[in-house]
């Protein structure tokens, strides 16, 4: 397994080792020594989850705030997506910074994203099946978004407009703007 720095701060690629031979194929999907090596600090996983989107999809941008804050560890189960983050840490020198990464049942990738951050994936393939592991529990009332479209960010989903597919909620977050502008 081997951990790679993205540009954004305290966020990591993690390319497993796949075994693979004449029965398929192996891969050990977390091991907690090698990621808290990186990171200089332990991190405690508490929840897994896993969606299944269509192609076209777009999910986010998503975070959490405050006590329920969350590190998150993504991966592709099956088909592919476009993972992309957002720095929302104001005392990072990445603020405000976005990064893209295409995460596959092929590369078998996985992004480590700190707490602080937005985020949110296209489904680039027919049908994509999506597992997160998170450090802390949803929290309803600590829920966030961040509009997909935000013109300041100007993320290319890789998704022409007329085949995107966002949830009523996703269309309704505010701008990046407005976000920052309930921190002050």
């Amino acid at each position: 397994m081997t951990i790679e720095a993205t540009p954004l701060n305290n966020c990591y690629i993690i390319k497993p080792n796949v075994f693979k031979d004449h029965r398929g194929s192996f891969i050990e999907t977390y091991k907690a020594g090698n990621l808290e090596q990186v990171l200089g600090y332990q991190v405690k996983f508490v929840q897994d989850n896993q969606s299944i989107s269509k192609y076209g999809a777009i999910r986010g941008f998503h975070l959490q705030v405050g006590d329920f804050a969350q590190a998150k560890l993504v991966r592709v189960v099956k088909g592919e997506v476009l993972d992309v983050i957002i720095d929302l840490r104001p005392e990072s020198s990445t603020f405000k910074q976005s990064f893209c990464y295409k995460l596959n049942d092929d590369n078998n990738h996985q992004l480590f994203i700190p707490r602080g951050f937005a985020h949110g994936f296209s489904t680039l393939s027919e049908e994509a099946i999506f597992a997160y592991k998170c450090d802390n529990f949803y929290n309803k009332a600590s829920e966030r978004g961040i509009a997909f479209n935000d013109e300041t960010l100007n993320i290319d989903w890789g998704i022409a407009n007329d085949h995107q597919v966002v949830s009523e909620k996703d269309l309704n977050n505010p701008s990046l703007k407005q976000y920052l502008s309930y921190l002050v």
